[in-house]
């Protein structure tokens, strides 16, 4: 339970001199409470109300069955323990006081002056002001936080405060408040040719670390090829610098007819194999670097495929989670009121990705269609019946699991019985469950921002059909548990510490640290599909790589949905014709057969051994960059 209890016995007229004087004999110090930072205040020796002020203690404990859809993850416990309860009534007055709260991330529609983020894995409220992220940024900290009529929010009342100055001076005076650019792990590369490509794009974009990261790669890969031939080093040079960026500001109104601004990305990364072809994703973490690893990683993805085209990639930090249709239409129509000159059936041809469905593609193509005034047929979306493919969402999870079975079939083994670990719980990873399923496999996890879900039981037909109801009703994977029992929802975790031979992680970049790694070759993880673009960090590369777990690249495997089901999207044949499921899925695996065997055959010809687990990799990427450089040597400088 809240409780509401005195204020700072402050006037709001106060002059800030005395605001401060009082901060200095309140005696605030910041100390480290689990991953939350809280503010201890001892009794002021000139403010005996304050002394006496009834205050809330104690640690915080976990929610009970009872009351948990009410507190979820946050409740207050207003009793002391027994010892302090006697200290307290023997020495009322001497009693350090404190308040323990953790914030609520919906509460920032509340507070004028806060806003979310995430720090280190962890949604957490910021002050607006200060930048940094605490309890009692108002002038009251111990009232009722989920209360509109206890809360001070208007930015005057919070600039004003004694709490908010106070956490000003801490700032200043402490150097742990200062928060570092996260640093570019920078690999050891064989040539000094290769070096000199990585040093210069630094050199151009030091701080796009999700970039960087990915074209280390790409160059480490191809140190072999450039070796052979100098003439590809400017073609690098050229393939690294997009040919179009568009960086633009996106207004749109709530539904509280408040204004507000997002950022809108959209890179057309390569077009000299045809159309860019690219996702649009919404999230909060969206940035221009990470807009152009994935444009980069589309592009490779693209030429690898047997249907040659150009790639992009875009989107905005836009959150859809929590928001309301109307307020997706607002903000879809005002995207693509800039977006729309920029595409086409001859320019750019936009899908899904992450935090865009079928909702928001159907508003995105509306408007565009009202804009552009002609009706374009390969705007594509899951349930947009234009479009000619009946598998269109499945074609990415089942051609991960395609690749995955190609790549057993060569080491004389098949999925009948093997246990699977999946991250995600979206349209890519549930569409793996099903494929596993179907080939015999074991799946038994799956995972959401807020930690992962396993069944030791495995999942069926019928449990992936209530995730995928948990996730439409935007519930919590722990709803699982409440209907079968014997599963287990960990929170703040990851799925790799789990006993596994093949990991399939379709979450998000980078989700694989040194330490996840680790993990998974202590499971007896032996294969990793890579469903989400580049899901480990360059550590964890090398653990995996050490450990001999072979790698199915996201280049490579990946090139299900936006690549071969999207071609087949723009084949007339396809158009005129309704492809049966089962048509559909024996031209998906032929697609993915032909981009495994180039994968192969660009390794072996630039001598890496079938059994490496750098084969695969490299592969991929060589034939890729081949195909892009012949293309790009025959259009001339351009």
């Amino acid at each position: 339970m809240l409780l509401p209890g005195g204020g700072l016995g402050m006037n709001s007229m106060m002059d800030d001199m005395n605001l401060i004087q009082q901060a200095q004999r309140h005696h605030l110090v910041v100390r480290e409470l689990g991953e939350e930072i809280d503010l201890e205040i001892g009794p002021g020796d000139d403010d005996p109300a304050f002394a006496n002020t009834p205050l809330i203690g104690g640690p915080p404990r976990e929610p009970s069955a009872e009351d948990h859809d009410e507190s979820k993850n946050m409740v207050m416990v207003s009793q002391l323990p027994s010892d302090d309860q006697d200290m307290s009534k023997g020495q009322p007055v001497k009693r350090k006081k404190k308040v323990v709260k953790r914030w609520r991330e919906e509460w920032a529609d509340t507070y004028k002056w806060a806003y979310v983020d995430v720090k280190e894995g962890t949604a957490r409220i910021f002050c607006s002001v200060c930048r940094e992220y605490g309890r009692k940024h108002r002038r009251n900290p111990y009232g009722n936080e989920g209360s509109r009529n206890m809360q001070m929010s208007a930015l005057e009342e919070h600039n004003n405060s004694l709490l908010h100055k106070e956490a000003l001076r801490l700032q200043m005076a402490s150097k742990d408040k200062i928060i570092a650019d996260k640093p570019i792990y920078v690999k050891a590369l064989m040539s000094k040719t290769a070096g000199s490509i990585v040093e210069a794009a630094l050199k151009r974009d030091p701080h796009e670390v999700e970039f960087i990261q990915s074209l280390q790669e790409v160059v480490h890969a191809l140190e072999r090829v450039i070796a052979k031939n100098s003439h590809y080093v400017s073609i690098m040079e050229r393939l690294l610098e997009p040919e179009r960026m568009i960086v633009f500001r996106v207004p749109w109104v709530d539904d509280r007819g408040e204004t507000n601004v997002n950022r809108g990305f959209r890179v057309q990364f390569n077009q000299a194999l045809g159309p860019c072809r690219g996702g649009f994703r919404f999230h909060p973490s969206m940035t221009l670097s990470i807009t152009k690893f994935l444009g980069f990683e589309q592009t490779l993805k693209n030429a690898l495929s047997p249907y040659k085209i150009g790639g992009a990639a875009g989107g905005s930090d836009f959150d859809p989670k929590g928001k309301s249709d109307n307020e997706v239409m607002r903000f879809c129509q005002s995207f693509m009121n800039e977006m729309f000159r920029y595409l086409g059936i001859d320019k750019d041809l936009p899908s899904e990705e992450m935090g865009v469905g079928t909702r928001e593609m159907g508003y995105l193509f509306g408007q565009y269609r009202r804009l552009a005034g002609h009706f374009q047929g390969s705007f594509t979306g899951p349930r947009i019946f234009w479009s000619g493919s009946s598998l269109r969402t499945e074609a990415t999870g089942y051609g991960l699991v395609f690749f995955a079975q190609l790549l057993l079939a060569d080491l004389n083994k098949d999925f009948k019985g093997l246990r699977c670990v999946v991250s995600g719980s979206g349209k890519i990873a549930l569409h793996v469950l099903e494929k596993l399923i179907a080939y015999g496999a074991l799946p038994i996890t799956v995972s959401d921002s807020k930690g992962y879900l396993v069944d030791e039981e495995g999942f069926d037909y019928m449990k992936i059909s209530f995730l995928r109801e948990i996730k439409a009703q935007n519930r919590s994977l722990r709803d699982y548990s409440k209907t079968y029992a014997r599963s287990k929802y960990y929170d703040e975790a990851k799925p790799w510490t789990e006993r596994c031979d093949v990991a399939f992680p379709c979450a998000t970049q980078n989700e694989i640290d040194q330490s996840d790694a680790i993990s998974l070759v202590n499971s007896g993880c032996r294969i990793l599909v890579e469903g989400s673009n580049m899901p480990c960090t360059p550590d964890a590369v090398d653990i995996l790589r050490k450990a001999n777990v072979l790698i199915a690249p996201a280049v490579a495997a990946g090139a299900g949905g936006q690549v071969v089901a999207g071609e087949f999207e723009l084949n007339h044949e396809c158009n005129s014709v309704n492809w049966s499921p089962e048509d559909f899925e024996s031209k998906l695996q032929e697609a993915m057969k032909q981009t495994y065997q180039r994968s192969l055959k660009a390794a072996a010809d630039f001598g890496y051994q079938k059994e490496s687990p750098e084969a695969l990799v490299h592969g991929a990427i060589i034939s890729a960059f081949l195909t892009l450089a012949q293309a790009m040597t025959d259009q001339g400088c351009v």
